[in-house]
């Protein structure tokens, strides 16, 4: 059964909803991969992270999410010049989502944003379990069970054919982390330097 789950940062400042969110009408994962970690250290909440390292994310289309208070506070981060855009809430650094970019219609909404105790059911009651725990080479203390080393294919395939038809049928628009016209980013992305980069690599390291 699909439902409106609200989005809410930690201090509350930030808020919003998805819509018609259902283990069918997204893909939700569990990611150990560096980068999802190294973003969770640089906005120093490691709080949200699994016991591995993990961050638990739920990609939809953009076009299903809308912030209703507090979109000025809404930051963008880049690890690398290539890498995707992340953003995160200036208030209390609440990691929000990942996205690729405009042209790929999808945000991995994070566990972090998502008030699931606000809508009453838990995650996997609203979004079912995860599909699959990906990256796990990266996992901090070794490999969870059941996780693979890097995203398998077939869960992939299944990704890019949902994106595929999320880009069909609009559902990447409007978004609200993307300006229609320009197609820039709602806030200026904040590049790390190679020096800022080494320091949040060895915060995870550690």
């Amino acid at each position: 059964m699909a439902t409106q789950v609200p989005l809410r940062c930690k201090c509350g400042k930030v808020r919003g909803f998805v819509r018609n969110a259902s283990p069918s009408s997204g893909t939700r994962v569990v990611c150990y991969c560096d980068d999802c970690q190294a973003f969770a250290h640089f906005l120093d909440r490691a709080d949200v992270l699994d016991a591995h390292g993990g961050t638990d994310v739920f990609q939809v289309p953009p076009g299903t999410v809308q912030i209703t208070e507090g979109a000025e506070l809404l930051r963008c981060l880049r690890l690398s010049e290539k890498g995707l855009f992340r953003f995160y809430t200036e208030c209390c650094h609440t990691p929000v989502g990942n996205m690729i970019g405009p042209p790929v219609p999808f945000i991995g909404l994070i566990d972090a944003f998502m008030d699931h105790e606000g809508d009453g059911r838990s995650r996997d009651e609203v979004l079912g379990k995860p599909a699959a725990l990906i990256y796990g080479k990266f996992a901090q203390g070794g490999t969870p069970p059941q996780a693979h080393a890097k995203a398998p294919m077939g869960l992939m395939l299944r990704a890019m054919r949902r994106i595929l038809g999320w880009w069909v049928t609009g559902k990447g628009k409007p978004s609200p982390f993307f300006d229609a016209k320009t197609k820039a980013p709602c806030a200026e992305a904040h590049v790390l330097t190679v020096a800022e980069r080494k320091a949040v690599r060895a915060r995870v390291a550690q």
